[in-house]
């Protein structure tokens, strides 16, 4: 089953990180990506900052474009992937090993893809 895992972190706390630790951190994000190539489904990405974001949203006259993310929350989406692997618990023991995790205000959304699009036929 295909999920995207969604990498999200506060960009509060990732400041805080120091900079040695960090770069350790990612040096073992780059390593869990080979050492789990088999289940990467295919695309995903790493963003920008949520500084870069522009969004585009619902407005009395018609679509609004904002500078900045338009979400409330203080997690911002980080980067994301797609997965297959056998079912949600296989996502969640495969997710729990991503090396952030170990940082304060990390945390990976687990959602299933919608592959069923028969309802449109």
């Amino acid at each position: 089953m295909k999920y995207v895992i969604m990498f999200t972190s506060t960009p509060e706390l990732d400041a805080a990180v120091p900079e040695e630790r960090a770069k350790a951190v990612y040096g073992r994000i780059w390593e869990w990506f080979q050492t789990n190539s088999e289940q990467i489904a295919d695309g995903g990405a790493e963003l920008l900052p949520v500084t870069t974001a522009t969004t585009v949203k619902h407005g009395a006259d018609g679509p609004v474009v904002v500078d900045g993310p338009f979400s409330e929350a203080k997690e911002v989406v980080g980067g994301f992937s797609v997965i297959d692997v056998p079912d949600l618990d296989a996502a969640i023991e495969l997710v729990k090993t991503w090396p952030s995790l170990e940082l304060p205000g990390v945390a990976i959304e687990i959602r299933p893809m919608v592959t069923d699009y028969s309802q449109f036929e």
